[in-house]
């Protein structure tokens, strides 16, 4: 009668394995395609924006363009899973601004170094082509 349990535990064990190697197997969801012009809003000390990005995705690479209230630059970045990370020159100067955040579908948010202006952070939706 003690066998019982014992071969439960093995059933239980061998199942438990078969799991986990499954769960191995499957592929890394892709990553959001943040390709396009999104709109996003910051908030930091000193008030809020609304800077528009342009972005085009090549795998984990991003470049594109901001135009907001610190004028207009290029921007590069990445974007590994869902974790994305962009930033720019200010125009005229050699002060970066750095966003990091994460993305879920059409939306974005995260943290923002503003350079000499603080922190602060940002949340935003991609627009859709109707």
């Amino acid at each position: 009668m003690k066998r019982l349990p014992c071969l439960f535990a093995v059933a239980f064990a061998v199942l438990a394995a078969a799991s986990l190697q499954f769960a191995a197997d499957q592929p890394a969801p892709p990553a959001p395609d943040v390709s396009g012009t999104w709109n996003l809003t910051v908030e930091y000390s000193g008030g809020t924006g609304n800077p528009v990005f342009t972005f085009k995705q090549d795998g984990e690479k991003l470049t594109g363009h901001y135009r907001g209230a610190l004028g207009e630059a290029e921007v590069t970045g990445t974007i590994t899973g869902n974790a994305v990370k962009f930033s720019f020159k200010i125009a005229g100067s050699d002060d970066t601004v750095t966003y990091s955040g994460t993305v879920d579908g059409d939306a974005m948010k995260g943290s923002v170094n503003l350079g000499p202006f603080g922190n602060g952070t940002f949340a935003g939706k991609k627009e859709i082509k109707k």
